[in-house]
């Protein structure tokens, strides 16, 4: 999406998404532990409250890998942007030549 393209406030929206992060994680566990309490009174057996937590834990570890993934695709992004050039690493190659 070109920046034409984005709302007025898209910026805002982006910097809200991320910090929304930490507030899925936890919405993530106790939806999880809520649901795992849920089938535990349901059908008298206690450890599937445990596979509620589970299924939370899951969801939150699933909401950062997301989260990850979209910060280092919006990085690639930027990797051959031109303003950025002059910040780049020099090769290997270059800095072994002036040990020889």
């Amino acid at each position: 999406m070109s920046e034409k393209e984005k709302p007025k406030y898209g910026k805002l929206i982006e910097g809200a998404e991320q910090l929304s992060l930490g507030i899925s994680i936890v919405v993530a566990v106790l939806i999880g532990i809520g649901v795992g309490m849920l089938m535990s009174n349901w059908f008298n057996t206690p450890w599937l409250l445990w596979v509620g937590v589970s299924w939370g834990i899951g969801g939150a570890i699933l909401n950062v890998y997301k989260a990850y993934k979209k910060n280092v695709a919006s990085l690639d992004e930027l990797k051959d942007d031109v303003r950025y050039k002059k910040y780049q690493q020099p090769k290997d190659d270059d800095e072994n030549d002036d040990d020889k």
